[in-house]
């Protein structure tokens, strides 16, 4: 794969081990991290390392995956972000940022990676090939 890292919150860690696993196997490179204030702060010192999101909604207490993927959306508008949850994908219409996917727990992970290279594949080139 490209250049770029894959950012994924997801505040239960032996699921966040399952999705690190298998997008690495993927081929992406990954940073995991259990809350949403983590994933701001991983982001916020470098942007531009991140090429996607993958949050789920309920991350305990502090900010939702909801309240994340706006804030780095206002930094990185076209930022592809994949939504995990359990119970909140009746919310997705109204909460989710343009744009994404929603993911509904339980799931396989063969799900994220196709969600995931669809998102990055709809993104326009940066050049000529």
């Amino acid at each position: 794969m490209d250049g770029g890292t894959i950012l994924v919150v997801e505040d239960e860690t032996l699921i966040l081990m399952d999705i690190e696993a298998a997008l690495e196997e993927a081929g992406f490179a990954v940073r995991g991290v259990t809350s949403a204030e983590s994933a701001l702060t991983a982001f916020d010192a470098e942007p531009d390392t991140f090429k996607a999101l993958v949050t789920d909604i309920r991350l305990g207490p502090g900010k939702s995956g909801w309240d994340l993927a706006r804030e780095i959306r206002a930094t990185k508008p076209a930022l592809p972000v994949i939504y995990i949850s359990g119970d909140s994908d009746v919310h997705w219409p109204s909460e989710g940022v343009p744009n994404s996917v929603m993911i509904s727990k339980p799931f396989f992970m063969p799900q994220i990676t196709i969600a995931l290279a669809t998102l990055l594949n709809d993104q326009h080139p940066r050049g000529n090939a």
